[in-house]
């Protein structure tokens, strides 16, 4: 198996994680440089990552490859709020992105526009939801959802994109999993 990727990105890094201990190749490409572009060209028409080469198989998004590797590896389960959770955290993951790019395109991520002010709706929205999430117990198994919530928190806080002090256990959670083996192997800092 093959993963295509960039070590910064947050979906590139949850299957890293979620492969702790797997057998795999990563290949981290630049993908912003115009030779990184060049090889994902050759992946995926989307030029998006992660990709997953399995044998023959190409797999793109994070969540298919999640999907194809946990039949595969038969590792977990998730339940449907689970995976609304999932929906959740990518959603937001989006919206950070979004403002990212945005920021990065010379684009005041603050200004009054309809694409931003969507993705500061979500986020303020979707935030104190996971905020109860995590005090209820719903992250507190290393799995998929914690994985990809991890991956969220610390790619937000490595980006220095919000301040989380009003969600603490939210930094509760991202705090706690720092020292996690896989964690400090997959760091983009």
């Amino acid at each position: 198996m093959k993963l295509i990727g960039s070590t910064p990105s947050p979906y590139v890094r949850r299957i890293r994680l979620w492969l702790a201990g797997e057998d795999f190749e990563f290949l981290d490409l630049n993908i912003y440089s115009e030779e990184g572009r060049k090889v994902l060209e050759t992946y995926t028409p989307a030029m998006k990552i992660p990709v997953l080469i399995d044998g023959e198989q190409s797999i793109f998004d994070s969540r298919v490859i999640y999907r194809h590797l946990n039949a595969k590896l038969n590792k977990e389960s998730l339940t449907i709020d689970q995976e609304n959770n999932l929906s959740l955290i990518d959603n937001v993951q989006d919206s950070f992105i979004i403002q990212l790019m945005t920021q990065r395109s010379g684009i005041d991520p603050n200004s009054d526009m309809l694409i931003l002010n969507l993705q500061k709706d979500r986020i303020n929205n979707t935030l104190p939801l996971l905020e109860e999430k995590v005090k209820g117990g719903e992250f507190d198994q290393w799995q998929y959802p914690a994985i990809c919530l991890f991956a969220l928190l610390d790619w937000i806080s490595f980006r220095e994109l919000f301040d989380f002090s009003a969600y603490p256990a939210l930094e509760q959670f991202r705090q706690n999993q720092l020292a996690r083996s896989a964690v400090e192997t997959t760091d983009p800092r």
